[in-house]
């Protein structure tokens, strides 16, 4: 039997700030240092994901996601120390979310239909 989750999404404005897939984008980004590489390991456009970064850092007060260009040295992109500390917050609400509602959840599933 698979867990009962719960997706956590913050709204601004008109924009979601961060969900689950935005989160999971942002450890992606800080994994591999680079939003292309981010979204390839999603399987994800490039354009996909940095719509997602534009909507995040649009969204708080500082950005989540810094972006260098390429040339000889290379782009890529870095979680900013701001984005980390949205992250981890984020991750402990979802945590949290999923703790408070465990026995519920379990009790909920014994109501539904065999496999």
């Amino acid at each position: 039997m698979s867990a009962l989750s719960i997706k956590i999404r913050l709204p601004h404005r008109h924009l979601v700030a961060i969900g689950p897939g935005k989160a999971d984008l942002l450890e992606a980004i800080a994994q591999s240092g680079s939003i292309s590489a981010g979204a390839r390991t999603m399987k994800m456009s490039y354009k996909r994901a940095w719509d997602l970064v534009d909507a995040m850092n649009k969204s708080f007060r500082e950005p989540l996601v810094e972006t260098a260009t390429g040339g000889s040295h290379g782009g890529g992109a870095k979680v900013t120390p701001f984005g980390q500390d949205v992250l981890q917050r984020y991750r402990a609400m979802e945590s949290k979310a999923s703790q408070s509602i465990a026995d519920d959840a379990a009790s909920l599933a014994l109501l539904l239909q065999p496999l």
